[in-house]
């Protein structure tokens, strides 16, 4: 009886080493529902991204050109092409967008128009979400590096991160992630950090709330004044 036990028991046993998963395919099988997860959260915007291309097909693309890319402050930016007279303008924001999702649509909504420079704008909506100011800048630097790629000769200008009043708890986290970026912009090649966190604060280190809407968060015309004049006198020297 052991004679016919004992090869079952191997067998049995080599079997289930067979199938145990490996440390690799263990690790792979738990990130698959973290980016899946990712990915779902991204294509919320499916319909804003689908929206642009139908623009794209109507309207030739400019090679050369300007793409403004972000969230809503960049959305709401109607005034770009009166800001800017003789610049190429596309303006790709998408309203409520966080970095990841400017990354996750970069294939899409940047790097086909093969742009002669990127100003980008997001951040505030990632904070106010939980994320980290290291994530917001690996996320921009992972957007840096998905856009040059694709257009190496590129120049990107990160807009640094607004005081919003209506997110003033939130001021510690915005000097951070924009420190970081500001550090990042330093060492990578054609990165620049566009300050206007600076001017839009009182000297009391609150928000500027004047330069606002009811809302708190999205900018008025005075607003915008302080952005046309930092990223323009960045325009001028690429």
């Amino acid at each position: 009886m052991s004679r016919i036990l004992l090869p079952l028991l191997l067998a049995l046993l080599c079997a289930c080493a067979s199938t145990a998963p490996t440390p690799q395919a263990a690790t792979t099988a738990a990130a698959a529902p973290a980016a899946a997860a990712a990915a779902t959260d991204s294509s919320r915007w499916e319909i804003n991204i689908q929206a642009f291309e139908r623009e794209d097909a109507v309207v030739r693309r400019r090679p050369g050109s300007i793409v403004f890319v972000g969230s809503s402050s960049i959305r709401y930016w109607q005034s770009l092409d009166t800001d800017f007279p003789g610049v190429a303008i596309i303006n790709r924001g998408f309203g409520g967008s966080r970095v990841y999702d400017s990354l996750y649509y970069a294939d899409r909504i940047v790097t086909p128009y093969q742009p002669r420079a990127v100003v980008f704008y997001a951040g505030d909506n990632d904070l106010s979400e939980g994320r980290t100011p290291t994530q917001v800048r690996d996320d921009f630097a992972a957007f840096v590096e998905r856009v040059r790629a694709a257009a190496p000769q590129a120049r990107l200008g990160f807009i640094s991160i607004k005081p919003s009043p209506s997110r003033a708890a939130l001021l510690p986290q915005v000097r951070e992630a924009n420190a970081l970026v500001r550090a990042y912009a330093q060492q990578a090649k054609g990165v620049d950090y566009l300050d206007v966190y600076t001017p839009m604060m009182q000297a009391s280190g609150a928000p500027r709330p004047e330069l606002f809407l009811e809302d708190a968060l999205h900018m008025n015309r005075g607003g915008y004044e302080i952005w046309t004049e930092v990223v323009g006198a960045w325009l001028r020297t690429i």
